[in-house]
């Protein structure tokens, strides 16, 4: 079949060369000239065939909401677009009214793979209706891993999205976990080789994963990380996921933890422990560090 893609990043770019692969026809637009296939939105649907499927492949927020509305107005009744970036679910509630005005279907895909989904396949998590997903079905084949795994029609949209801000979630306790324990290894005099614990613990534990394995990775790079700073960005979904918590009455404990411990990454000199060691010295006479 025929697909328009937006966006040819680290992602979009990977996903064009496993969708060709597999025997589909892969228009793509970027900004980028140097990677795109057409220079504009306009010629993208132009060269496409009718009913059309347009997969945006941008970052969340103002990036898909302008992709989309430019959409709307080049698309016609019985084309669907597919949103496979970061979006929150609550914003694909409201594409998939706008678009449905004008007979265009929505169909939201959380995709998971990263920069090795090339050659291991995509985990794909989308949400729509039946009709706009069974449309977009043969790419959804084609980016999988292969087996009967690994994708999944979570429910109605917005479910694909919510559904990765999950996972992404999970994520962050898990990352959190392996980070905790490596750092608590690095600390003590008996273990003497840090990375070759991890890198045992790679077969026939109960904690292992493919985060386990990057990780060995990493430390095969630089053993004791001496190169990177103790600072870690947080992405939109693991805040969502929180939040989602919250309206839900759902206790996340291990995953809010690992929001927050993101956070506590960019204070070199933490405001809130200033207070505990005041607190500290004034109850108990404890010592405290003078900058």
């Amino acid at each position: 079949m025929e697909l328009g893609l937006v966006g040819l990043g680290k992602m979009g770019g990977n996903m064009r060369e496993r969708i060709r692969r597999a025997g589909h026809t892969v228009i793509g637009y970027d900004r980028n000239a140097d990677v795109a296939d057409v220079h504009s939105l306009e010629e993208l649907v132009g060269k496409l065939s009718g009913p059309r499927v347009v997969w945006v492949m941008v970052p969340a927020g103002e990036p898909t909401q302008s992709t989309i509305d430019r959409l709307a107005e080049l698309l016609e009744p019985g084309d669907v677009v597919v949103d496979g970036g970061n979006s929150r679910w609550t914003d694909d509630e409201r594409h998939a009214e706008e678009l449905a005005a004008k007979g265009i279907g929505f169909v939201d895909c959380g995709v998971s793979g990263g920069v090795w989904g090339l050659e291991n396949g995509y985990a794909l998590m989308y949400g729509g209706d039946a009709e706009n997903v069974a449309k977009v079905q043969p790419i959804f084949d084609a980016l999988k891993p292969e087996g009967d795994f690994g994708s999944v029609h979570a429910g109605k949209v917005g479910a694909g999205h919510f559904a990765k801000m999950v996972h992404n979630g999970i994520e962050y306790a898990m990352m959190q976990a392996y980070a905790e324990g490596w750092e608590l290894l690095e600390k003590v005099d008996s273990v003497e080789n840090v990375r070759e614990v991890f890198r045992s613990w790679q077969e026939g534990t109960v904690i292992r994963s493919w985060l386990l394995d990057l990780a060995v990775n990493a430390l095969d790079e630089d053993e004791h990380l001496d190169a990177l700073r103790g600072y870690a960005q947080d992405s939109g979904e693991g805040r969502w996921t929180v939040e989602a918590a919250i309206d839900n009455a759902v206790p996340l404990p291990a995953i809010t933890a690992s929001l927050f411990a993101r956070f506590a990454s960019r204070q070199e000199d933490s405001p809130q422990m200033k207070m505990i060691a005041a607190l500290r010295n004034q109850f108990g006479g404890h010592a405290v560090e003078k900058k």
